[in-house]
C-alpha cells in the first residue's frame, strides 16, 4: 500500500525499482493509458479506472495481485520527460537497494550509484601501479584503481593499502558489503572497513 505521507512521484518511483523497471518507460505508460484502457510494462498491468477530479485513478496488478490503486494528476501526467528521476536517489529508494543487494550477488551492470551492501563476482582484469595519496583524515595512504568484470560488463574498484595486495590479475574474487559511488561522473566500486574482498580460494580479507 502507498504510504499518503510520501510524495507521489517516489511512490511512483520506488514501483519501477521493486519490478526492475526502466522509470522513463513506467511513466510513458501511465501517461499514454486512457480512461478504460489498459497497458503493460514489463511484468505489471495498468488500467486506467477512469477519472476522479483532475487526475486519473490507475490499478496497477502483477499477474491476478494488485500492486497498487492510486490517483494521479494530470499536471503530473503532463509535466513531460520524466518526473520520476528525480525521485530515484531518495532515502527510500536507496533502502529498497540496500536491502535488495544484501539477498542476492549482483552484476555489474546492476550497479547504480549510491547502492550499499552489495555483493559480486567477479574477475581481475588489471590493477594499475599504485598512488601516494594525502587522506581528508591527515593520514598518508596508497590507493589502486583496478578493473574487475563479469558477463555484464565491468567497473572500477577502489583499492587501499593492504587491498592491493590481497587480490592479483586474473583471480575471480568474491565481493561482499561494498558500495557503489561516482567519482568525477565516472561509476566506481569500494570495499570500506565493514566489507570482505576475497580472491575465491584464498584466504578472505577483512578491511
Amino acid at each position: 500500500m502507498r504510504d499518503k505521507k510520501a510524495p507521489l512521484g517516489e511512490h511512483l518511483a520506488l514501483l519501477a525499482v521493486k519490478h526492475n523497471l526502466d522509470s522513463a518507460k513506467f511513466f510513458q505508460m501511465l501517461v499514454l493509458t486512457k480512461e478504460k484502457q489498459k497497458t503493460s510494462c514489463g511484468d505489471l498491468s495498468i488500467e486506467c479506472r477512469g477519472k476522479k477530479g483532475a487526475g486519473r485513478v490507475f490499478l496497477i496488478r502483477k499477474d491476478s495481485h494488485i500492486v497498487a490503486q492510486l490517483m494521479v494528476p494530470e499536471e503530473f501526467l503532463s509535466s513531460g520527460g520524466n518526473p520520476l528521476m528525480r525521485f530515484m536517489d531518495t532515502e527510500k529508494v536507496h533502502r529498497y537497494l540496500a536491502k535488495k543487494s544484501e539477498a542476492q550477488p549482483r552484476t555489474i551492470s546492476d550497479l547504480r550509484v549510491g547502492m550499499c551492501h552489495v555483493n559480486l563476482n567477479a574477475k581481475v582484469l588489471a590493477i594499475p601501479e599504485p598512488s601516494p595519496v594525502y587522506t581528508r583524515f591527515g593520514n598518508n595512504a596508497v590507493v589502486a584503481t583496478a578493473i574487475i568484470g563479469d558477463e555484464s560488463g565491468t567497473i572500477k574498484l577502489c583499492l587501499w593499502n593492504s587491498q592491493i595486495n590481497c587480490i592479483s590479475v586474473g583471480d575471480n574474487v568474491e565481493i561482499k558489503n561494498a558500495r557503489a559511488f561516482a567519482f568525477k561522473g565516472e561509476k566506481q566500486l569500494r570495499v570500506g572497513t565493514n566489507g570482505v574482498l576475497r580472491a575465491r580460494q584464498e584466504r578472505a580479507i577483512n578491511t
